[in-house]
């Protein structure tokens, strides 16, 4: 996610690679990210020279992106405090701005964001939330930095747990579905290069026609669901097996998850 960022960010142009720094410990993803962004400096460590001299119209230092695993989270954040460092924008699952500020030192400012996978290919969606240093300013960067891979929304840091369970994890639930329909189609004849091409393509024409009417889902799935139809028949045995229910569970799962993070 990190990578895609950076990519966001050169791709948008909302800087230069001579302004951008990236801090990779293990030696092979260094290398790696070398060759990927020219120009971008690689460290094995945060120090005070990677800082820029100037400051922003806000008054504060251009910011660090903090995207690790949580685990190290806030020892990364104490290095970067060390070097100083005082706003930092954490894609970070599960650690609340408390403990990332308390690491950091001082009165850090600490946007939270959380991002999903389709920031990949520059189609992602983030909410942020500002921790209790944060001013208004600070937001609008965190939501420009973000706006480079995709929408961007903002809440209340105790609505980013949902978050997590319902647009974090939500890729893999809608992979989970394709992956499915791929291999059903395969299992009524299709060959499989067919069966995938019917499946992304239904899915993004679906997630278009939701996107772009602004009708309700239901609305839309009424008008495929003739009375007695073969779409009745498929959305029976899909409610018979209780899908609905299953995916509001694994939203509710993946939330509780996040929240234990931050014990």
């Amino acid at each position: 996610m990190g990578g895609a960022l950076v990519r966001g960010l050169l791709s948008a142009g909302f800087t230069g690679a001579e302004h951008l720094a990236v801090i990779e410990p293990l030696d092979e993803r260094r290398r790696e990210l070398e060759a990927e962004f020219p120009g971008v400096r690689v460290r094995g460590a945060p120090d005070e020279d990677l800082l820029e001299e100037r400051v922003e119209g806000d008054g504060r230092r251009s910011g660090a992106l903090l995207a690790v695993k949580p685990d190290v989270a806030e020892a990364a954040c104490r290095a970067l405090g060390a070097a100083g460092v005082t706003r930092v924008l954490s894609i970070v699952a599960g650690i609340p701005s408390a403990r990332l500020e308390a690491a950091l030192g001082g009165q850090p400012v600490v946007i939270r964001a959380m991002p999903n996978t389709p920031a990949l290919v520059g189609a992602g969606v983030t909410a942020i939330s500002g921790g209790s240093f944060a001013t208004s300013a600070d937001l609008a960067w965190a939501e420009e930095v973000m706006s480079a891979v995709g929408i961007v929304v903002r809440l209340p840091e105790r609505l980013l747990d949902p978050v997590t369970g319902l647009s974090g994890s939500g890729p893999a639930y809608f992979f989970l579905v394709a992956e499915a329909l791929m291999e059903a189609g395969v299992q009524m004849g299709l060959t499989r290069e067919v069966s995938r091409t019917l499946v992304v393509e239904t899915m993004l024409g679906s997630a278009r026609l939701l996107a772009e009417t602004g009708e309700d889902p239901s609305s839309l799935r009424a008008m495929v669901t003739s009375p007695a139809g073969t779409t009745a028949a498929g959305v029976r045995a899909l409610e018979h097996r209780a899908v609905r229910s299953a995916f509001m569970e694994a939203v509710a799962a993946a939330t509780e998850r996040a929240r234990t993070l931050q014990r």
